[in-house]
């Protein structure tokens, strides 16, 4: 098999997001040698482009598989059309230019049998040429009629929730809304957080699948266990809501700490999810050596160890975690939740995070994977958060990868609470496609 490599950059003068809006649609109709186009998800909710091309009958099929409105890019795999060839993975990325306006770029990377790569590869140029042609045109036209660059998308209306008690040891306080057929969308918070900080999504979510948000153990209504907390246990809570619930399948959300716990269940048990959320984090100290996790939880310690409890400490915590725009309303929130942990939960919290039990194995991550982050998150930096999710892309095993990343504008590290209606819009955006 021989490997071909096709790029092709041109320029535009049009605001990039403008080009972006138009971009973005992978199953519109803006290329002008498409002659249909259909939208259609397989079983595990990928999205596939099914479309024919003017002057031919046959169908030819594409399927999603990166897609970042922070970055305007996305990547995307041949699935059925092209004879002889045996991969074809593209990417379509626009970049502020400069001087104004904004760059174009298209590549792919193919293989097949020498001279049908070769071929494949000067129709994938001629094909780029005309894209690059016409998302300018595009973009141009759609300013002069004064189009949005990228509307809004009104938030549904809100959904009722009920606080279940999940009597065992521990007892698991529960916010739940309610019943829906098809997997539960399970929220977990961070390291000083609570259930309440999930209440603007649960409301969102709720219109699409049933949801609830949880108090880790120690949190909130939940008590802690008897021993030391670890990740294992955590991924015993989960299973233990899930079966109170009756779901089957899960869509799990996590938060920093609880985005850790949320990437070790799918480490144990991926064929349960139908969806991964991570918000802040990812990895925790999975990948930390032995002395840079110890002097996280030392540092931290230092003023439980004087007799503190987070109440004390709480107002220089959230200095950390807000970003420069968070309003007041938004650290008197961040504050509550961090002032009301008691401190013993929060030194079981640090000892199960720094005491990870494996390096990831991303290959595992077989589900839809979505990750976000704050534009100023100081704990969980974009550029992080990005290179994981890239990871996570190149990991995947077949049918290939579907993640998502996305930068919550002006957040902190809590993006869900700071940048609320963004964090939702983009959630309820992907547990719509992973619903049934």
């Amino acid at each position: 098999m021989a490997r071909e490599h096709v790029q092709v950059i041109g320029s535009c003068a049009a605001d990039p997001a403008a080009v972006w809006a138009i971009a973005r649609d992978f199953c519109g109709l803006w290329h002008p040698a498409i002659a249909t186009m259909t939208a259609v998800r397989d079983a595990q909710g990928r999205l596939i482009r099914a479309f024919t091309l003017k002057g031919e009958g046959k169908e030819y099929r594409e399927r999603l598989t990166y897609f970042s409105d922070s970055d305007m890019t996305m990547a995307y795999s041949h699935v059925q059309g092209i004879a002889g060839v045996e991969t074809y993975d593209a990417r379509l990325t626009v970049t502020a230019a400069e001087k104004g306006g904004c760059a174009i770029r298209l590549s792919a990377t193919l293989t097949a049998p020498a001279q049908r790569a070769k071929d494949i590869a000067d129709g994938t140029k001629a094909i780029f040429d005309d894209a690059v042609a016409a998302l300018a045109l595009a973009a141009e036209q759609a300013a002069e009629r004064g189009a949005d660059a990228m509307p809004q998308v009104a938030l549904p209306a809100g959904v009722p929730t009920e606080t279940l008690h999940i009597d065992a040891l521990p007892r698991l306080g529960v916010d739940v809304t309610p019943p829906k057929d098809g997997p539960l969308c399970l929220f977990l918070h961070g390291i000083g957080g609570s259930r309440r900080n999930w209440h603007r999504q649960l409301a969102v979510v709720g219109q699409t699948m049933r949801a609830a948000a949880m108090d880790l153990r120690g949190y909130g209504d939940s008590t802690l266990g008897a021993q030391q907390s670890m990740v294992d246990d955590y991924c015993d809570d989960i299973l233990r809501v899930a079966e109170v619930l009756g779901a089957q399948r899960l869509v799990l959300v996590g938060l920093s700490f609880g985005a850790w716990i949320a990437a070790s269940f799918a480490m144990r048990y991926p064929d349960r999810l139908a969806g991964l959320v991570l918000s802040g984090g990812c990895t925790g100290m999975s990948e930390a050596g032995a002395s840079e996790r110890d002097a996280f939880r030392i540092s931290r310690e230092v003023p439980l160890n004087a007799g503190q409890v987070p109440a004390d400490f709480a107002p220089a915590v959230v200095q950390v975690l807000a970003g420069p725009d968070a309003t007041n309303a938004v650290r008197a929130e961040l504050l509550a939740s961090m002032a009301s942990i008691p401190a013993a939960t929060y030194r079981d919290a640090l000892v199960c995070f720094t005491n990870p039990r494996e390096r990831f194995d991303f290959a595992r991550m077989t589900m839809p994977v979505l990750m976000m982050t704050g534009e100023f998150d100081r704990l969980a930096p974009p550029a992080e958060i990005r290179a994981v999710a890239e990871r996570i892309f190149d990991a995947a095993p077949a049918p290939g990868p579907d993640v998502r990343f996305e930068v919550i504008a002006r957040a902190g590290h809590v993006c869900n609470v700071e940048g609320a209606d963004q964090y939702s819009r983009i959630l309820q955006d992907f547990v719509a496609k992973v619903a049934p």
